[in-house]
Formats: C-alpha cells, structure tokens, sequence
C-alpha cells in the first residue's frame, strides 16, 4: 500500500460528511482535499471533464456511465437521499386530482434520467398505475439560471434519452419547465428541486400531494424503500491503480455518518443543528424507519439499490438490468 496518496473529493456541505473533511475521521493511506460545490457543479464537472478523484454523483447518471465511457466506480455510500411525493407539481388548471390522473399528460422533468425523475416515475407507475410509457415527457431546464443562485446547468449534452418509440420524450429550447408549468405548457412537473412558480404563482402550481409527508410515511412503510440520489464514485484510472482506496474511502465515510448519527441521537442541552424541535424530529423519524435509517453498505441497501437499476431498465435508460453487487468496487461489496 501506498504510505499516502492525496485525492480531491467534491461534494456538498453535507453533516454526514463534515467529520471527514474536518480531520476528525482520517481516511487510511489517503490525505484529502476537500472541494465544496453545489451538487449540480460537481456532475456537470465530473461527468464532461472528469475533474476530481473522488465525488459525489448522481445515481442516476452513474448507473447510465456504466454502459457507457465507464470512467467511474462506485462506492456504497449514499450522501443524499430524499422521498419523492414532496416533488410531483400540477398546474391547478390541469385537471389533475390524484396520480391516476397523470396518464395522458405532459410532464416536465430537467433530465429523463435524474435520480429524482427515476425514482418518481418508478414510483408512480408501481403505486398508482401511471405506466412510464404513458406519460409524454418534456425535457429541459427548471429555470432560468441566470435568475437562480446555485442553478447551475442541466446536464442535456449527457442526458440519456430513451431509444423505444413507446416512450414519448421531446426536448424544450428556449423555455423554462417552471414557467411552462404555471402557464400550462405542462401538466404536471417531476422535479427534485421546488420550482420558483410554486412560491411566484401560487394559484396555478401546487402539489399533487398535499399531505406528503404522511404519504412518504407510508410508502416507507409499505415499502422500506428510502430513495438514494448521489453515490459516491471514484476515477476509475485512478481505482484500477490502487485498488485499496475503495474499502478505505468506504470505512472513513461511514465512520463520519456514525459520528453524525450519535450526535443527533444522543441528545444533550444543547442543539448541535439550527432546528428547534431537532431531538423530537429525530424520535418521530426513527419511530418510522428505524435506527439505521441511513444506511451506507450494499446489504442494507440491496432492495432500493435493486428497485432503482429495475426502474431505470423499465424506462429505457439502461439497455439491461444489472444486479447491485456488480455496479461497486468489489472491494466494497461485503458492506
């Protein structure tokens, strides 16, 4: 093993992450060099120029590079995930009432192949029957990114749209989904971020489901599926020349989440985060889904991870369904 190497990860801010990249959890053989960007950034950066050593990734867009350049590994650990109700927008004059309603209609998504787009049109189509062959989609950028702090670029040049004649996919230029909702140039809206329409106009673009967090409740409950959106991936030149880093970029990231989780779990007088119902919010959570409601690792993950390739594959993103355990550096896949 190599005495040290000296690696550039590039994810957000994240709490989960924090411990890492302050020096309390040192990663074995490796000195890192943190590089904090909005996530958006980082996939654009990393999927075009292949910038950093180590970055966060959206799932989705990994998964598709796999049949692809396969310029990346991944490692099991999962630093942003998010339930997915809370992101279905309607126009109020659409004549959507409940999901069943969106087969017929046009729906906006910023890439076909997003992780929030995949897991809400998976979503959709097993829990209420809207096929995703039986939507008409439309493509293209949220906003206007010279209007939005953060809004960085949507990734179209990557974008993996489907092949099947079935699926009906049309790209927008010019125009902006979050403007094209609230005019009614779209139905309906599939997005991760809250489009700026929803606060602008609040009598034309609300949410299909206004009870969603009741509603995330008991899709977890039914399902024990907590949705993953970025993966953390490795270059694989880099992975391929030493292998070792996978098992120790694993050990160190889940020892920083442990760290987070201890703190929120055992509570003191003092709030470690700016919430102040923190300690309650974290019962009520673990009431639901458990103490490890969080998990990093292969086996904990298995059936989400499954359900995610099984959707992309049902959506034409990907050209065969792949098992879990192949899509990870096999050093990591005894997690």
């Amino acid at each position: 093993m190599v005495s040290h190497l000296h690696l550039t990860l590039a994810s957000w801010q994240y709490d989960r992450i924090l411990p890492l990249v302050d020096g309390t959890v040192r990663v074995e053989g490796i000195e890192i060099n943190y590089v904090p960007l909005w996530p958006q950034e980082i996939f654009y950066r990393m999927l075009k120029y292949k910038e950093f050593d180590v970055a966060e990734l959206s799932f989705g867009a990994y998964l598709t590079s796999l049949f692809t350049d396969r310029s990346f590994v991944a490692i099991p650990v999962f630093p942003s995930r998010a339930f997915r109700h809370n992101g279905v927008f309607i126009n109020a004059r659409s004549g959507i009432e409940r999901p069943e309603d969106l087969v017929g209609k046009r729906v906006g998504v910023p890439e076909y192949r997003q992780s929030a787009a995949i897991w809400t049109k998976g979503i959709m189509s097993d829990l209420y029957g809207v096929k995703p062959h039986s939507v008409e989609y439309f493509v293209g950028p949220l906003e206007d990114p010279t209007k939005r702090r953060r809004y960085f670029v949507i990734l179209s040049e990557t974008d993996v749209l489907p092949k099947e004649e079935k699926f009906k996919v049309r790209r927008v230029d010019g125009k902006f989904l979050s403007d094209m909702l609230a005019e009614g140039e779209i139905d309906a809206l599939y997005s991760a971020l809250v489009p700026s329409t929803f606060r602008s106009r609040p009598d034309r673009v609300k949410r299909l489901f206004q009870n969603y967090v009741e509603d995330e409740k008991e899709y977890f409950r039914k399902t024990k599926i907590f949705p993953i959106n970025h993966v953390i991936v490795l270059r694989r030149d880099l992975y391929e020349k030493h292998r070792w880093i996978a098992k120790s970029l694993y050990k160190a990231f889940d020892e920083a989440k442990s760290i987070v989780m201890d703190r929120l779990s055992n509570a003191s007088g003092t709030l470690h985060y700016a919430l102040p119902w923190l300690f309650e919010h974290y019962r009520e959570t673990v009431e639901v889904m458990g103490e490890d409601y969080w998990p990093y690792g292969l086996s904990k993950n298995y059936k989400t991870l499954d359900t995610f390739i099984r959707y992309a594959y049902e959506q034409g993103i990907i050209p065969e369904r792949v098992k879990p355990e192949d899509i990870f550096a096999k050093e990591t896949t005894d997690t």
